[in-house]
């Protein structure tokens, strides 16, 4: 049987960039693309992704790292049609004159109108706000910019956890690298999950994540407030999901006192032991869930055996069975 080959239109991606725009907002997602085409030509089949670099006046624009790149000016796109239209995000210093930059102002509302899916990345979404064009939806940011864009913007509900966000045609990213993860669902709803999984690991990626997931882990929040000693327990823990986890055991590895332990893990972390790892044992549950394992085999994995005991920690948690939870997100 003959492989059946993509004879669509080029789709053009337009990646819209200002002075001291955060360069990794518009490499991470080019590279999803490139990647993607290139997987596609290992297939026998055609690229499909276009790349343009646009500014407000076309020309070297530099970046918030000095590496200065090239780009196109609005007139240039006049005769292409755009497929996806993504604005990068950048600190606030160089944040405010892009908002206030008038070709930006001039040239955005029509490029959106014409695209056929377009958003952001980080806090390029303050962009896409101050011209209105968020109105009613609902966006990712990120972390650290969550509460001044809902402040700012009231007419827009921010979603403060998701890695990213899809309303409609719009699509919006949380903080820098989650532009990546929303190129690979992109990449995914344009062509097949198996090109976008081929790609991820091209990429060397840890893992596709899912936009619900939350722009933290539980492991990177309890290292980010825990000192050093329980940062080292914590990867422990992480490394040894299957082990027995309960005070007596973590307190003997930190070499304090079940006591002594206890008070000062909750003072660390903010959260009791037995809930910190019933949680990190959750979010491994999930990930290995996305790779359609066996009920039996995760919970082993992860320290929640037998099944039923997984089962019911899943469903307390998040709201869903975990056969289910596989059913609608894992990977094909």
């Amino acid at each position: 049987m003959t492989e059946t080959l993509y004879f669509l239109p080029m789709h053009h991606v337009v990646f819209i960039v200002y002075p001291g725009f955060e360069l990794l907002d518009t490499s991470g997602p080019a590279s999803v693309f490139n990647s993607a085409n290139r997987a596609l030509d290992q297939h026998g089949k055609l690229p499909f992704y276009g790349l343009d670099l646009v500014s407000a006046g076309g020309g070297a624009v530099t970046s918030s790292s000095g590496i200065v790149v090239d780009t196109r000016s609005p007139d240039e796109l006049a005769r292409k049609a755009i497929g996806t239209l993504l604005i990068a995000g950048a600190e606030r210093e160089r944040l405010l004159p892009a908002i206030a930059d008038p070709g930006l102002r001039e040239c955005l509302p029509q490029l959106t109108r014409g695209a056929q899916r377009f958003g952001s990345v980080c806090s390029g979404g303050f962009i896409l706000a101050s011209l209105g064009l968020l109105n009613g939806h609902r966006v990712a940011t990120h972390w650290d910019a969550c509460a001044p864009f809902a402040q700012a913007f009231p007419s827009v509900t921010v979603d403060p956890d998701a890695l990213y966000v899809v309303d409609g045609r719009l699509w919006t990213s949380a903080g820098v690298t989650t532009g990546i993860d929303m190129a690979l669902a992109i990449v995914a709803h344009d062509l097949e999950a198996a090109i976008a999984g081929e790609v991820a690991k091209r990429l060397v990626l840890y893992s596709r994540r899912p936009g619900y997931q939350s722009q933290f882990s539980p492991l990177l929040k309890a290292q980010a407030k825990a000192d050093s000693p329980f940062a080292d327990l914590i990867g422990w823990i992480q490394a040894n999901l299957d082990a027995p986890l309960d005070v007596p055991a973590l307190a003997a590895r930190a070499g304090l006192t079940e006591r002594t332990f206890h008070r000062k893990f909750v003072a660390a972390t903010g959260e009791t032991p037995a809930r910190f790892v019933e949680t990190v044992r959750l979010d491994a549950a999930r990930m290995l869930l996305l790779r359609r394992l066996s009920l039996k085999s995760v919970a082993a994995q992860v320290g929640l055996f037998p099944a039923a005991r997984l089962s019911e920690a899943f469903e307390r948690r998040f709201g869903i069975a975990p056969r289910l939870f596989r059913e609608m997100h894992a990977e094909l």
